[in-house]
């Protein structure tokens, strides 16, 4: 399974070790909002929300236009790169993370600039809706993406 993982999907795996060893509960791959789709999500036990965006190399950093949008949508954000990342190129005020494939540790803490109340609890709300849609599906293979099952329910398929 780990051989199917992509760079950047290693590094994230990594991150999401670290942080519930700190008690947040990372989120993969998490839209904030169409059009967004932020590598990790955390939400922490005092409800803030930390985004973590994973970079495995030069060329994907810098192929990275939206990195900016994602700062509306977290009360702190950080980069994610391994050990060979050369980590001049991230920009000032964002945190830093060293990650590889199996744990993580913040190098540098983000600077906090809260989310505003209605976007917070929107977050989280998204935040749960998502990740128990996710656990659903983990739980019966038969859930699309929209969460329908799949065969079955009056189309002549037997129910499991």
């Amino acid at each position: 399974m780990m051989e199917d993982l992509q760079p950047g999907q290693k590094l994230a795996r990594g991150v999401a070790r670290y942080l519930r060893s700190l008690g947040y509960a990372p989120l993969e791959e998490f839209v904030p909002v169409r059009g967004l789709r932020v590598d990790v999500m955390a939400l922490g036990p005092k409800g803030e929300l930390w985004v973590i965006e994973c970079k495995s190399s030069r060329a994907d950093f810098q192929s990275d236009s939206k990195w900016e949008g994602y700062l509306d949508w977290c009360d702190r954000y950080f980069w994610a790169v391994d050990l060979e990342f050369p980590t001049e190129l991230l920009p000032d005020g964002s945190g830093l993370i060293i990650a590889d494939p199996y744990y993580a540790e913040i190098i540098r803490m983000a600077p906090e600039d809260k989310l505003p109340p209605a976007r917070r609890k929107k977050l989280i709300q998204k935040f749960a809706m998502d990740s128990a849609r996710r656990l659903q599906a983990l739980r019966d293979p038969r859930l699309g993406r929209d969460g329908l099952l799949l065969g079955g329910a009056g189309d002549g398929t037997p129910e499991e």
